[in-house]
C-alpha cells in the first residue's frame, strides 16, 4: 500500500490537477479576438459619424458663402465647402451649389473611409445638404 504524505501540497497529484494558475491569461487570449472586433466596429461607427458631421458642416459653410452679395456665387460656395475638409475626405468630395427659389442650396457628398482615412472607402456616399436665404444687394 502506498501512502501520500500530507504537507505543503507540492508534488502531490491533487495539487497539480487543481492548480488554476494562468487561467486568466487563457481566458483573455480566448476573448481577445472578440474584444478587438468590438473595438474595430466602434472605430468604424466613429468614422461614419464624423463623415456625416463633415458633410453637413461643409454644406452649411458653402451655402452661407454662396449668399454673399459681392463675393458669392457657385465658385465661392464650392471653395468654402471644400476649405475645411480634411485631405482624406476632400480628394473625392462631390460638391454642388446652385440658387433655387430664393435660396442657395449646397450639397456635399463624401465617402466614408474604411478604418483609416485615405486608404480604402466604402462604395456609398454620405450626403450633407444645406440652404441659406439669398442676400439682396444694397
Amino acid at each position: 500500500m502506498r501512502r501520500f504524505r500530507l504537507g505543503d501540497g507540492r508534488g502531490t497529484r491533487r495539487s497539480r490537477l487543481g492548480d488554476d494558475r494562468g487561467q486568466v491569461s487563457v481566458e483573455l487570449l480566448g476573448l481577445a479576438p472578440l474584444i478587438l472586433a468590438v473595438l474595430v466596429l466602434l472605430w468604424q461607427f466613429v468614422l461614419v459619424g464624423y463623415t456625416f458631421t463633415l458633410a453637413a458642416n461643409s454644406a452649411d459653410k458653402g451655402a452661407r458663402a454662396g449668399t454673399a452679395t459681392e463675393t458669392g456665387g457657385p465658385a465661392a460656395c464650392e471653395a468654402a465647402a471644400r476649405k475645411d475638409l480634411p485631405g482624406a475626405w476632400a480628394g473625392d468630395a462631390e460638391i454642388s451649389c446652385a440658387p433655387e427659389g430664393g435660396l442657395w442650396k449646397a450639397r456635399v457628398g463624401l465617402q466614408v473611409p474604411l478604418l483609416f482615412p485615405g486608404a480604402v472607402n466604402f462604395p456609398g456616399r454620405v450626403v450633407g445638404t444645406a440652404g441659406a436665404a439669398e442676400e439682396e444687394g444694397a
